[in-house]
């Protein structure tokens, strides 16, 4: 797991990097008015805007616009033809991907997410076809394993399913519903983690073990991140340590 440990880290670096391009707020913002519109404007009874809220302050969004967005989705009519679809498919070397977007036009999205996987050697599959290799589940990070135990006593008593530690960092699964709670836990324990999400967690991996076929996965995930109408790309890659130290050069 410390090679998938890695790439988190790459993902989550690069998630920061384009949030200061702005390329990732005008998604999230889309992503949160929706969340309040289908749910309770407090966070703290709507699991999935608390989530989307936690996604947003790990870019740096300011409060101030977090809140603007709430507000639009509970007073305004933004959103109201916008769908929630997602799609399935693999790439190179065996890779599920999950795609979750949001959109008003479905036809434009499935060629956009088509032609991502079709030019980077993926194919896009069927519902269903790699949905159940996914778990949503809310994952708090810690690098300094040295807080095992009290990280342990307070998230389990908070209400986690359990810590896994790697050798190189901490990690805290939740139900993706309660992993608000969880967070504020530690946070009262002055346990403040290095990185916290609700995502969808994959049941088995695909490891890539060679540099040419990993740089083709990263180019179809990145393609697909860049699709306007993509919220989250999930998938269930790993890579070997070799291929690691060369991507991370």
């Amino acid at each position: 797991m410390a090679g998938h440990s890695k790439w988190a880290n790459i993902k989550h670096r690069k998630a920061r990097q384009d949030a200061v391009k702005g390329k990732v707020f005008t998604k999230i913002i889309r992503e949160i008015v929706s969340a309040a519109k289908q749910g309770d404007p407090d966070p703290n009874k709507n699991p999935r805007l608390r989530a989307v809220i936690e996604k947003a302050l790990s870019v740096n969004m300011t409060r101030d616009t977090i809140n603007r967005a709430v507000a639009r989705g509970t007073g305004g009519d933004d959103n109201d033809n916008m769908d929630e679809v997602s799609y399935e498919g693999y790439g190179i070397g065996g890779v599920a991907v999950l795609v979750e977007t949001l959109t008003d036009n479905l036809n434009r999205t499935v060629s956009e997410v088509r032609h991502a996987f079709t030019k980077n050697e993926g194919n896009l599959g069927t519902s269903g076809s790699v949905a159940y290799l996914f778990t949503k589940r809310g994952e708090i990070t810690f690098n300094d394993i040295s807080l095992e135990e009290e990280v342990m006593l307070t998230a389990l008593d908070a209400g986690a399913l359990d810590i896994e530690n790697d050798g190189e960092s901490l990690l805290v699964i939740t139900e993706w519903e309660s992993f608000g709670q969880v967070k504020d836990a530690l946070n009262a324990a002055g346990l403040v983690s290095d990185n916290a999400e609700v995502t969808m967690s994959p049941s088995t991996s695909a490891e890539i073990d060679n540099v040419e076929d990993a740089e083709k996965v990263i180019k179809m995930i990145d393609m697909l991140e860049d699709i306007d109408d993509v919220q989250e790309v999930y998938s269930n890659v790993t890579f070997s340590d070799e291929v690691m130290a060369q991507l991370e050069q």
